[in-house]
């Protein structure tokens, strides 16, 4: 016993400090005079086990208890301390902004799943705002056209004034009708018109949509039980469903009228014979496939709109973030539209 007492005082010498993952641990270890009383613990339970049964079970017993003092004492005690480094606490600031970037996103999604089913369901119920769809449809339609109108005439004429040089090296001249025709239909006429639309209904109802959310127009229409989304969302984007295809062929008109216009700058082309040449290239594949996508992004445009204006914030800025996000999200979904249905129409044709 006299040769365990000499280490009870023993001190913990050897220490190492390292690091896991984000914290830093410091242990302290066995000293060298530890590990000899481990050997003679080692040697004092081999001279228990060569005893007698009985002598042996009483050994082991003191054995045990004294063995559970000195563990008390002499174990190696083992001090944690956390702290967060430089590094970590960078570390952790990234995956935390990760991790509430990618809540936000299914947040977002879930909620327009839920917008998309909402208009669903009330577009085809009972009660519908006709009068009010007629007056989103004169909004949309017929005070866009001077916009379309402008559009749609400098459109055509600046592709007329740029191709026509070309065409005339390669004496081809005869063929610009009908390529004018071509690319305002199927490509330049209801891109070009969507964007000009994205910019201004895509806008207008973002921000009306958002100062109504902020001045909290839309909960008393919910407490004078009147449905917001029948009367403001639903009317809104069929309107804009119907009535951007109908602008994007009244662009397309336009611009071979334009084209016309400036091929007779230069030139000398009737308008009877201008307008048979660009005709006769057109097929009904470049008009149906144009048809078709135009009313997509018309929906794509009411949908974005009203959704960006119809979840505004409180704050008075809010409008301006809601019709400044619904004009840059709905252009850039008109675009990606655009290139689907013409990787489906090749596919098709």
């Amino acid at each position: 016993m006299n040769e365990f007492s000499r280490y009870k005082g023993a001190s913990l010498t050897l220490a190492k400090s390292y690091t896991i993952k984000e914290k830093s641990y410091i242990i302290h270890t066995f000293s060298k005079e530890h590990v000899k009383m481990c050997e003679l613990c080692n040697i004092f339970s081999k001279l228990c086990n060569t005893l007698p049964v009985k002598h042996a079970q009483l050994c082991n017993k003191f054995f045990n208890s004294i063995t559970k003092q000195l563990m008390k004492k002499f174990n190696p005690v083992i001090k944690v301390k956390g702290f967060a480094t430089k590094q970590s606490v960078k570390i952790s600031e990234k995956t935390i902004a990760k991790t509430e970037i990618a809540s936000n996103f299914l947040t977002d999604f879930a909620d327009v799943l839920i917008f998309l089913t909402r208009i669903l369901k009330e577009t085809f119920s009972r009660n519908f705002e006709f009068k009010e769809f007629l007056r989103q449809c004169f909004q949309i339609g017929y005070k866009s056209l001077p916009l379309i109108t402008i559009t749609g005439t400098i459109m055509g004429l600046v592709l007329t004034i740029q191709t026509r040089p070309v065409l005339v090296d390669f004496g081809a001249v005869t063929m610009l009708p009908g390529m004018v025709a071509v690319s305002l239909i199927r490509e330049m006429g209801p891109v070009i018109t969507a964007l000009i639309c994205a910019g201004k209904i895509g806008s207008g109802m973002g921000a009306e949509l958002g100062s109504m959310k902020v001045t909290e127009q839309i909960e008393a229409m919910e407490v004078s039980s009147t449905n917001p989304m029948r009367f403001l969302v639903v009317t809104r984007v069929l309107a804009a469903t119907l009535m951007i295809p109908l602008l994007i062929l009244y662009a397309d008109a336009l611009g071979i009228l334009g084209s016309w216009a400036g091929a007779n700058i230069k030139g000398d082309v009737s308008f009877v014979l201008f307008f048979s040449q660009a005709f006769s290239h057109v097929e009904f594949i470049d008009f149906l496939p144009a048809v078709i996508k135009s009313f997509f992004f018309g929906a794509v445009i009411g949908l974005v709109g009203c959704y960006k204006g119809y979840n505004a914030g409180r704050g008075t800025e809010s409008v301006g973030i809601a019709a400044n996000s619904a004009v840059v999200l709905a252009s850039l979904l008109v675009i990606i539209v655009d290139m689907i249905a013409v990787q489906i129409t090749d596919m098709l044709i």
